[in-house]
């Protein structure tokens, strides 16, 4: 363990994080501003139903299952459009019809899922019966999520017969009010240390060894990744993926790697914009699209990279699943944005019914599996409370939620712990040293406790300092417990008493309340390293070049989708959906000498306790890389 002292007072810590999570001397409402333009241009996707879904369900199932003849017989994009998509003439009638009303049809996805429409606004709310209203915040941009002027539907939209028909699931854009928000963030209480000051490897080595400054060298020490590199497994012949809202520089992926001295498969990145891409620069969240590649592709260090980038609209953002699947290029993906599963819900959109986009994504997601792609999502930063980045105490409550996509059955949703550390923050009466002893779950807790007895802060200002920073974890309230998690021990339903409440009006008004006994989907699957305070370097020119102290489940995602890649190239095929098959693997080997897993037994994300086994803090615990690896090269695999 290393001892490390911060550059700023806390008091710079307690009025950091409170701004990091939006918080605000007050939330706004918004306001309408009347209907949006008639003769405006909007764009929509227009999403079709798989057919035959329970038979796609137990296909993908078969594909991970050892032992099953369809074990690792992925399906490519043309046998997938044969037996699960809608036939030509359905697409054809679609388009037909949305060209009768003025709305031209300008891309149609090589599955057959998905079409992208653009024309007036006239025009789609003829189509879909309903009204296109104009909204600003009544005090700009103190939402994190939300734009500071939007359109929304006033009235939920319907889906003529003839679209229902011919098998039409969504159309998804009609709402442009949230953005998707990177899960990372900055330790605010170390932010400052200069860029002269950060520590690099040194003697031929690619790990720093120091919490906070961590690099790639460092996961693949923390989590036994060495003895493949010492295999000459280093990725070769795989291709991982990164999805993102935000453009970046390949210079800064090429930058950290000549950094940190990691030797690596030089012009390895591609970049496809959908959509014409996302933006460039700190405040797009380009950072985020560099610590995206710079994790994957350093782990994985002679894989190809393909970065899909797009506008932070949620049009786009199926857009750009439905563009990887169809591409069907990457062996493995990660996606570190997201939003709270309750902002899809109507009781949050004033009656409007989002939930069909989850439906949208999940469909891709699906896709994904079946063609063999492994797929990752950070499950959020907010611990067990996840509305808490948009929506602060005290002007809100905090519901236990958690976050979509990680919240997808079809999505391996990657959490997040704190390593051990030994440091000291300086504070108004005393100067100690904090020790984390043990690997454990990550929330800022320890923190809180640090405040009040080392510094002398009150309870309440202590708490909402840190409140509530972790990694996301919990139990979802629209997606079903999935059959690989069913009678698994440690595993929950919702909890009763879930309320989200707004009190900046008097009488506070109840927005939602969330369904008790929800036998949902629990989230996170695995866990790795993603507190700031012990967290890593990245390269990003927009937020100033070399960064330390950087965190987040942000980095849990693409460490993972690299480490698939290394154990794709040893077993000699994609591995597909894996958060099934640790599931199965955590049954085989328990936490045994031989398991790919370390349980993670202490700490909260500030609900859910780590103990033995399964817990919605930290899934099945940590990754034994080499004999994870070794586990999922043990079956033979039927080439298709």
């Amino acid at each position: 363990m290393s001892t490390r002292k911060s550059l700023s007072l806390i008091c710079s810590l307690v009025s950091g994080v409170a701004l990091t999570l939006g918080a605000t001397s007050a939330m706004a409402d918004v306001q309408p501003t009347g209907a949006t333009p008639a003769d405006e241009t909007i764009t929509t996707t227009i999403v079709f139903n798989v057919t035959h879904p329970k038979e796609l369900a137990r296909y993908i199932r078969e594909t991970v299952t050892p032992g099953s003849p369809h074990y690792r017989d992925f399906l490519s994009v043309q046998e997938f459009v044969v037996h699960y998509a809608p036939h030509h003439g359905q697409l054809q009638k679609t388009a037909s019809y949305l060209e009768s009303f003025g709305i031209k049809v300008d891309k149609i996805y090589a599955d057959h899922l998905a079409m992208t429409v653009s024309g007036p606004v006239s025009a789609f709310n003829q189509v879909f019966n309903t009204e296109l209203a104009n909204y600003q915040e009544t005090e700009p941009a103190v939402h994190p999520h939300r734009r500071a002027h939007f359109y929304r539907p006033k009235s939920q939209p319907h889906l003529p017969k003839l679209l229902q028909d011919n098998g039409v699931l969504a159309v998804v854009g009609l709402s442009n009010e949230y953005q998707f928000k990177p899960m990372s963030l900055v330790s605010t209480s170390l932010k400052q240390v200069g860029s002269d000051q950060i520590r690099l490897p040194t003697d031929n080595t690619l790990a720093t060894q120091y919490p906070g400054e961590y690099t790639v060298g460092d996961v693949a020490e923390l989590y036994n990744i060495t003895p493949l590199y010492e295999q000459g497994v280093d990725g070769k012949g795989m291709t991982v993926g990164v999805a993102t809202f935000a453009a970046f520089s390949p210079d800064d992926a090429y930058a950290y790697w000549n950094m940190i001295g990691l030797n690596y498969k030089p012009d390895r990145i591609t970049q496809i914009h959908v959509d014409g891409g996302g933006a460039y620069g700190a405040r797009a969240g380009t950072g985020e699209t560099s610590l995206d590649v710079e994790q994957s592709g350093g782990l994985a260090p002679f894989a190809d990279v393909v970065v899909y980038d797009a506008p932070n609209t949620s049009s786009a953002g199926v857009d750009m699943f439905y563009q990887i699947v169809s591409d069907n290029r990457v062996d493995s993906l990660s996606y570190s944005w997201g939003l709270p599963e309750m902002f899809y819900m109507p009781e949050m959109n004033g009656g409007v019914d989002f939930t069909s986009t989850l439906q949208s994504m999940n469909q891709a997601f699906m896709e994904a599996a079946v063609q063999g792609i492994s797929l990752f999502a950070a499950s959020g930063d907010a611990g067990a409370y996840d509305t808490t980045r948009s929506l602060p105490p005290p002007y809100f409550s905090a519901p236990l939620t958690v976050d979509a996509p990680a919240s997808s059955p079809y999505m391996t949703a990657a959490g997040g712990t704190t390593v051990p550390d030994s440091f000291g923050l300086v504070c108004r009466t005393a100067d100690q040293v904090l020790t984390i002893a043990t690997e454990r779950a990550w929330s800022w807790d320890y923190l809180a406790d640090y405040l009040q007895t080392a510094c002398g802060y009150p309870p309440a200002v202590a708490l909402g300092a840190v409140f509530s920073v972790g990694d996301g974890g919990g139990v979802s309230i629209y997606w079903p417990r999935p059959w690989y998690q069913k009678g698994m021990a440690g595993m929950q339903n919702s909890m009763p008493d879930q309320k989200m409440m707004d009190y900046t009006v008097s009488p506070p008004d109840m927005m939602m309340a969330l369904p008790a006994g929800f036998v949902g989907r629990n989230v996170p699957d695995i866990s790795m390293n993603a507190d700031p305070e012990t967290g890593y370097l990245v390269y990003s020119t927009p937020d100033g070049g070399l960064i330390a102290f950087y965190g987040g489940t942000s980095f849990v995602a693409p460490q993972l989708n690299g480490i698939t890649a290394l154990i794709g190239q040893k077993a000699g095929s994609r591995i597909g959906l894996l958060n099934a098959q640790l599931y199965q693997l955590l049954d085989k080997y328990g936490y045994g000498p031989k398991s790919p897993f370390n349980d993670m037994m202490h700490g909260n994300n500030w609900f859910w306790q780590g103990v033995p086994g399964y817990d919605p803090a930290t899934g099945v615990g940590t990754p034994n890389v080499a004999q994870l690896a070794a586990a999922l090269s043990a079956e033979p695999s039927h080439a298709h």
